[in-house]
Parts: C-alpha cells; sequence; structure tokens
C-alpha cells in the first residue's frame, strides 16, 4: 500500500504521537487520590506471620523510548527503506529493554528488602517474598477485603513507594492490589420487554441467519470474506492471540466450528496460562473468553490460536500482554477486557501519583508489537460515550470517557454497529411493537426508545442508557499522528466533572481536561449490536451442560473479528501487515476510504453512541466506517 502522509509526518511523530507522564495533561480535582480503588469490607491487616508468599510484577522503563515512534513510522511508512522490515522480539529487547546495569541497581536493592526477583522478558521484574517484606520494600499496609460478590482479596491502604536510587527506573509495581479490576465487553440483548426482539426474515440483511442469530458464516457474507475464502485464504499459517482474563472450555469452540461444518485442525488451540489463573466459571467471565475463540477461529478457519488467560488483576494483564507481544508467535492479537483509562492512568504509579506509569507500561508493550508487525485490538467498550458507566459506585455521576487498552495510540479500536432490519418486540401478552431500522447505524439503543415510551419507562430504568460502541476523545494520549488533521477528529469536551453525590454536600473528585487534542477511538466498527448479534456455544458452571446462547452482542464480538480478518490479510499478503490504524487512516487522509470500484470500506452515516453523531467520513460513534474485507484485504497484495 502507498503511503503519502506518512511520510511527511514520520519525523513528526516522536514529537506529536509519543505518551509520556510529561504530556499527560492534568486532572483536576484530587484525581491523586485513590479514590477509585474498589474495596470491599475491611477485613483488617494481612498477617505478618503467614507463610504464604505475595508476588508483584515491577516494570521497567525502557531505554531509548525517545525513538520507539519515529522507528514505527518509518516501518509503516511505504516510502522509506524500513518499510514493514519489522523487529523481532529479541532485536527490541537488544534496542530498548533496560539495561543490564538498571536490571542488576533495581535488582539488588529489592533483594537487600528480602525479596526473591527474576527477570521475565527484558522489561519486567517478578518479585515475591513475604506479606512483610513486601510492606517493607515498597512502603505500604496490605489488608484483606470481602468482596461484594463474597470473594476476598487483598490490596494496599496507598500507592507504592520506592527508594530514590531505583525510583527513576520503573514504572509502576502492580499486584500488591488483586480485586478484579477489568470488565469484559459483550451484552446480552435487553430484557426489558416480556418478549426479547427478534427480526423480521424479509427486511434484514441477505444473510443465511437472522441478526440476533448470526455466525461467522453471517458475518462473512455480510461483510464480503467469501472471495478471500474462494481463493483459499483461510488464515493458514497465520497464528491468533486472544489475550484474557477468564478461563475457557476449549471443546466449546470446536463445537461450534463444527455446527458450521469448519473444516479446522484438532489441535488448533494452544493455552499458555500466565499467574496461575482460576478455572472456568460463569462469574469470572469465561463466556467471555468463548466467544472470542469461536469468532476469531471461525472467521478465520486455517489459523492457529494461542489462548493467553491470567487472573483478573492488573498484574496478571500486564504479565498476559507481556508474554504475548515477548513471545512474539501470535501474528494478531485481540483483547475484548478493558476499563476506564483514568483508573489506568492513576494507579499504580512507582512513586508520584501523577507519573501515569502504569498505563506507561501498557503502551510500551503495544507500540513493540506494532514495531514487530504484531496486529492488536481492543474491545472500544458497551457504555458509549460514557465508559464511566457501570464503573463507579452509586452515587458518582458518569462523564464523557473512553475505555482502555483501546485508547492506546497503537492498539486499533474496535467500535460497534446495529444492523438494518424490523425488530419486534412484544409489549404484552397480546401486543407486538415493531421497530425498523433501515441503515447499519452506529451502536446505541436509542432507536429503541419507542420500545420504553410503550413500557412506560424511562432510558435508564428501561436498560437502553449508557448502552452502545465506545468512542470518544482520550485525555491521556496525544492525537497519534496518523490522525492529525483528519476530517472529524475531535478535542476533549469541557464540563466533564466527577461528582461524588454520597457525601453531604457532594465532592468533586476530578475533572477531566477540556479541549485536549487526544487521541480519537474507535478506528473501525462491525456489527456489535445485541439485538442484530450472534449466537455462542457455551458450557456455564451453573448447568455444566453445552448451551446455545442468542442475542449476545458487544464490541467483544468486534475485536475477536477483526484479529480474525487480520489473519486472513496476513496470508493474503504473505507476511504480516502489522497495525491496522495506519492504512485506516492514511485512507482517510487520501480520500480513498469509500470511492473507486472496490472501496476497502463502506461510510457509517447514521446513528449515534449516546453523545458523538456518525456523519460523513471519520466520527467517534463508528470510527472510519465498516470494512468490506475482501476489498481491504486485497490493498495488501
Amino acid at each position: 500500500m502507498t503511503s503519502i502522509r506518512l511520510g511527511l509526518f514520520a519525523l513528526a511523530a516522536v514529537a506529536t504521537g509519543a505518551f509520556a507522564a510529561s504530556t499527560r495533561p492534568a486532572v483536576g480535582g484530587n484525581g491523586g487520590a485513590a479514590w477509585f480503588q474498589a474495596k470491599g469490607t475491611d477485613l483488617g491487616k494481612l498477617s505478618t506471620l503467614s507463610s504464604e508468599t505475595v508476588t508483584a510484577t515491577v516494570a521497567l522503563k525502557l531505554r531509548n523510548a525517545d525513538q520507539l515512534e519515529g522507528l514505527a513510522a518509518a516501518l509503516y511508512n511505504s516510502g522509506t527503506p524500513s518499510y514493514h522490515k519489522f523487529l523481532t522480539a529479541d532485536a527490541f529487547r537488544a534496542r530498548f529493554a533496560p539495561t543490564a546495569d538498571t536490571v542488576s541497581k533495581v535488582t539488588a536493592s529489592l533483594q537487600k528488602q528480602g525479596l526473591g526477583v527474576e527477570l521475565v522478558n527484558g522489561t519486567l521484574l517478578r518479585v515475591t517474598g513475604s506479606t512483610a517484606a513486601m510492606q517493607q520494600a515498597f512502603g505500604v499496609e496490605l489488608h484483606s477485603y470481602l468482596a461484594d460478590d463474597g470473594g476476598t482479596f487483598h490490596a494496599p491502604t496507598g500507592f507504592a513507594q520506592l527508594s530514590p536510587d531505583i525510583s527513576g527506573s520503573v514504572h509502576a509495581v502492580l499486584g500488591l492490589d488483586t480485586h478484579a479490576r477489568f470488565h469484559p465487553n459483550h451484552h446480552h440483548a435487553s430484557a426489558t420487554a416480556p418478549g426479547r426482539g427478534s427480526n423480521d426474515k424479509n427486511k434484514a440483511p441477505n444473510t443465511p441467519d437472522v441478526p440476533g442469530l448470526w455466525t461467522v458464516t453471517d458475518f462473512a457474507d455480510y461483510y464480503d470474506v467469501n472471495p478471500l475464502y474462494q481463493r483459499g485464504i483461510t488464515g493458514k499459517g497465520t497464528t491468533i492471540g486472544i489475550v484474557t482474563l477468564a478461563a475457557f472450555t476449549p471443546s466449546d469452540a470446536f463445537a461450534y466450528w463444527a455446527s458450521l461444518g469448519l473444516a479446522v485442525d484438532p489441535n488448533r488451540i494452544t493455552v499458555v496460562n500466565v499467574d496461575n489463573p482460576p478455572k472456568p466459571s460463569d462469574r469470572s467471565g469465561s463466556e467471555e473468553t468463548t466467544l472470542d475463540v469461536e469468532q476469531s477461529g471461525g472467521i478465520a478457519p486455517g489459523a492457529k490460536i494461542i489462548v493467553y488467560v491470567a487472573p483478573n488483576t492488573d498484574q496478571g494483564f500486564l504479565d498476559a500482554w507481556s508474554k504475548a507481544v515477548n513471545d512474539n508467535t501470535a501474528d494478531t492479537i485481540s483483547t475484548s477486557w478493558g476499563e476506564w483509562e483514568e483508573f489506568v492512568a492513576q494507579g499504580n504509579p512507582a512513586s508520584d501519583p501523577d507519573a501515569a506509569g502504569e498505563i506507561q507500561a501498557y503502551h510500551n508493550l503495544f507500540i513493540q508489537a506494532a514495531i514487530q508487525g504484531q496486529s492488536i485490538f481492543a474491545a472500544a467498550g458497551d457504555a458509549g460515550s460514557f465508559d464511566t458507566s457501570g464503573e463507579l459506585p452509586a452515587g458518582f455521576n458518569d462523564i464523557l470517557s473512553v475505555d482502555h487498552p483501546a485508547s492506546d495510540s497503537f492498539i486499533c479500536a474496535a467500535g460497534g454497529t446495529t444492523l438494518p432490519g424490523t425488530q419486534t418486540f412484544a409489549i404484552s401478552a397480546t401486543q407486538n411493537l415493531s421497530i425498523e431500522v433501515k441503515k447499519e447505524r452506529a451502536w446505541s439503543w436509542d432507536y429503541l426508545t419507542p420500545l420504553c415510551d410503550a413500557l412506560g419507562l424511562d432510558p435508564v430504568s428501561c436498560g437502553i442508557f449508557p448502552v452502545g460502541g465506545g468512542g470518544g476523545v482520550s485525555v491521556v494520549f496525544p492525537v497519534p499522528f496518523y490522525q492529525d488533521g483528519i476530517e472529524g477528529i475531535r478535542t476533549s469536551e469541557p464540563g466533564q466533572t466527577l461528582i461524588d453525590s454520597t457525601q453531604t454536600p457532594p465532592q468533586t473528585v476530578l475533572t477531566l481536561p477540556a479541549h485536549f487534542h487526544g487521541r480519537n477511538l474507535p478506528d473501525v466498527s462491525l456489527n456489535a449490536d445485541p439485538e442484530t448479534g450472534y449466537i455462542i456455544f457455551y458450557t456455564s458452571s451453573r448447568t455444566k451442560k453445552l448451551q446455545v446462547d442468542e442475542g449476545v452482542g458487544g464490541t467483544s464480538f468486534v475485536a475477536p473479528q477483526l484479529a480474525g480478518v487480520s489473519a486472513l490479510i496476513n496470508q493474503n499478503a504473505h507476511g504480516r501487515v502489522g497495525l491496522l490504524n495506519f492504512p485506516l487512516y492514511e485512507l482517510q487522509f487520501t480520500g480513498k476510504a469509500y470511492n473507486g470500484k472496490s472501496p476497502p470500506l463502506r461510510d457509517i452515516r447514521d446513528g449515534n453512541n449516546e453523545f458523538y453523531q456518525a456523519g460523513n467520513n471519520y466520527d467517534l460513534a463508528s470510527g472510519t466506517g465498516v470494512l468490506d474485507v475482501t476489498n481491504f484485504a486485497d490493498l495488501f497484495r
């Protein structure tokens, strides 16, 4: 694919695209406080007499970090000699990993505190020790808590502190807090009406199954994947990675693929357990992992799949990403888990609450993946433009916000749409209500307002607000150079103040910066509305039986679908094509996204995601639109 714009902006990348603590805008209020840390009932201090060890991950800073974005720009600019000459993981570590002296210095300091230290993947230190040693080493007091769901976890009463001789070498300390932080981004069809919505086959898209009962076969028909299959492009020779925080039952995926007549290798799935994750269960989110594998592997039936499973903790998520990126076996990786980016930006700094150390540790891994040619996709969220919804306790208001890791500038953020068709709902035993969606639109459930009106419910009590594809403006990551100058790119909105109304009088917690020129998301969208969604095969831990769930959706589907599509693109291109953000926005810049005989994208101009309206070209409701998969893949041939 020729590159016009990226060549012009390659040098600007270092200045405008890089994320560092110094570029993060000031957050008003008591943003440095641990107000956001989820705590249950405090059961008191952890016993220092227990023989049980505590583990943590210390994320070290990279060297030559100022060269990363410029290198990435060159690798994705077809006008440079470096175009698509991606680095191996070993080559990346040789150039950017902390020096042996730095590693030795930090290791020695921690070992003096009585901790065991092991270097992992060149940039992370796995630290183990007794409760007393951990508390002493990081200057915290660890307490045990009873969570709302009945489980227990431990957490510090404050931020970790490091001695001055090593604090400058460390981004973050993770693992001292073991509460479940991240949420999956899948959603079930609305249960408001006595009868769930159904689609009129005569007015639904021309696919074998009715929307709401879609499979990957329907996806292939609607988004023009079949011409690739007809050429023998199935993802063969490629590997898909799934980074997830819940274990699953692999036989579910094989049953799903078999039901569709897909010929797959019975040994195609490899499970890599990171940090001892729990067994599959409904409560942990196993349905999420199941659908990720079924969708990605169904779209690319010839690809191998590696599932990186970790516990749902800050340490587990970072360690899983580190494993997936540094193994460098997966050509394309997706995740459907996330949380409000402000939680990550303020979480677990090495010593300074404003250092945004944890989010920088993730960013280092994502840009490493791009430099290695790995394509990464993340669900943009299912709360529309209000990612705080469901993340905060009762008594806090929702504000315009975006989900991480989708908000990172070196991830392709997966947004959502609603398919056209007529949906019919039973609003009583004798009365139905039909709602027609005329065109594929950005996903929010505002189109279900007539249903709620008929039931005498407001949007919140009806369960339709805020629901939709995630999107908005990051206030952590500056606008990346590939988005700079694109029509439709916006700055952050004013007036986004988080208020705690459980106090008298209500207290301002923080105010997000207004008019910040931040990273915009999503990047691209696909069908995600549960009302026009999918079926999954899933073994519930409650029934112990394989069941077929209908009307499931969310941007959790779009991220693995894009990973499957990326596997097809790689085979079609005879090699890795890497992060898709670069070609997606180049098409916007050159005006070739929606025009010509074989347009690679279709613009979504209807609908919204609760605040941002879909419109011509790029928008924060649907991104660059939806893919014509074959036409997009052929750009790389």
